[in-house]
């Protein structure tokens, strides 16, 4: 880090020192690293930064290393920083983020400096879930969903994702010809003119959600594809990230019941006025369109994800028909 960085850590917090520095992770493609800082002097004992540095050249385990590539990835690290810096501080306990204490940018870097969620109580992280874990996220989700219903994504991404079609054109031109390719632009219409829309966190997989010691709870980071969107596309996502093929077939209903329950509840206490049927019936119908979407980049990004199986071609198959009548 360099000296402009760690007098900024020094200055915010009141520390006089920093006494160690740790990488938790390095960002996608060569981008920088998040890293928790300990400090004496300060009621702060840790805070962690993520520090963002363009690079000359991307280092992207796929090769999708284009100017567009890069120039989405420099403004997703510029919502994110508007995200905490003028949003976040609006979740409340059911939809838990790091606070942000601090947000600064010097020529090609970028700093974002928040709260240690591992010394805040979360610091377990998980690669599998069971059934009640699954549920936990869920109820994050739908929390953050009802929080920011109907609001304009000011600063944010029109149309939150990271996969959202207008960006990733490469990816589209590599899927192979067929009924999907095909069907992209009616599935990202469809998803778009949804009557109710949200902030959806737009990244929200297992590894970025942090549970409680106690497993009772759970608080989200990363959000560089935070916007505008139909909460379905965050509900599909994650739990294409977490169940298997088996899984989703068993649970799904299940699953989509108790989200929608959290929502109705969230909404209510955050005083939305809506139709609750109307949103119920309309997001419902969206869940396989959400899905197909995610689908849908797969296939350009990565054809031989896991994720390209029988139950993602069945509500793809499904999703095209519908399309048609």
């Amino acid at each position: 880090m360099n000296k402009h960085f760690q007098d900024f850590v020094l200055n915010t917090t009141g520390a006089t020192a920093i006494t160690s520095q740790q990488v938790i992770q390095t960002l996608w493609s060569g981008y920088g690293e998040v890293v928790r800082v300990e400090l004496v002097g300060s009621d702060l004992k840790s805070v962690v930064l993520k520090y963002i540095v363009f690079p000359s050249e991307a280092d992207h385990s796929r090769g999708w290393n284009t100017d567009f590539a890069h120039a989405r990835k420099i403004k997703s690290y510029d919502v994110e920083m508007h995200w905490y810096r003028d949003w976040s501080n609006q979740c409340g306990e059911a939809c838990r983020v790091a606070s942000c204490y601090a947000a600064t940018e010097v020529s090609d870097e970028r700093v974002i400096m928040l709260q240690d969620l591992d010394a805040a109580g979360f610091p377990i992280r998980k690669s599998s879930l069971d059934i009640s874990e699954v549920k936990l996220c869920l109820s994050w989700l739908a929390n953050f969903h009802a929080t920011f219903m109907g609001v304009k994504p000011d600063g944010l991404w029109q149309t939150g994702t990271y996969w959202h079609l207008e960006t990733r054109p490469d990816e589209l031109a590599a899927m192979e010809e067929g009924n999907l390719k095909q069907a992209a632009v009616g599935v990202d219409r469809l998803l778009n003119e949804c009557s109710y829309q949200t902030l959806v966190h737009g990244d929200a997989k297992i590894d970025n959600f942090c549970f409680s010691t106690d497993d009772q709870a759970v608080a989200a980071v990363d959000f560089q594809y935070v916007g505008s969107g139909c909460g379905m596309k965050d509900v599909a996502y994650f739990l294409g990230s977490c169940l298997s093929e088996r899984q989703c077939e068993r649970w799904e209903q299940d699953l989509l019941a108790y989200y929608f329950s959290e929502l109705k509840q969230a909404l209510a206490l955050a005083n939305k006025q809506v139709d609750w049927e109307k949103l119920h019936s309309e997001w419902l119908a969206m869940f396989p369109v959400a899905w197909t979407d995610f689908y849908r980049f797969l296939l350009g990004w990565m054809p031989t994800h896991r994720k390209i199986n029988p139950y993602s071609q069945r509500l793809a198959a499904e999703v095209i028909d519908g399309l048609k009548t």
